[in-house]
């Protein structure tokens, strides 16, 4: 079991991605903002993040830019997932810091594999 911090302020996407990888064993902390989730990465050890990059307030790249920054937090691995899919968001949100980057919808296969491989458990 692997612990995942989960950021997204949509409470029906922080619902199916919660429950998808608590399906799999892990032990999931939900919050709806950015703030939120740079508090609890700075106070509690996380061995993934999974970052929307729209968010109310400071935005998912900024807090990955400051996660990055932070020496507790700079390899913790990230996972984007956003509705951005316009042609250079997936290069402008790598170049920030995220490790991968899954637009929505998201596929649940897809999803677990990056998840999976970014916590070094993939088959």
């Amino acid at each position: 079991m692997r612990k995942v911090l989960l950021v997204e302020d949509n409470a029906t996407n922080r619902k199916l991605l919660g429950d998808i990888l608590r399906s799999v064993g892990h032990e999931v902390r939900e919050v709806e903002t950015a703030d939120e989730g740079i508090a609890l990465a700075l106070a509690e050890k996380f061995d993934l993040v999974i970052m929307d990059i729209q968010l109310p307030g400071t935005d998912g790249l900024t807090a990955t830019r400051f996660l990055r920054a932070n020496k507790s937090t700079q390899s913790l691995p990230v996972l984007a997932v956003t509705a951005y899919a316009m042609q250079g968001d997936e290069q402008r949100i790598l170049a920030a810091g995220c490790n991968d980057y899954l637009p929505k919808p998201i596929a649940y296969k897809d999803f677990l594999m990056r998840v999976a491989r970014l916590l070094g458990t993939e088959k």
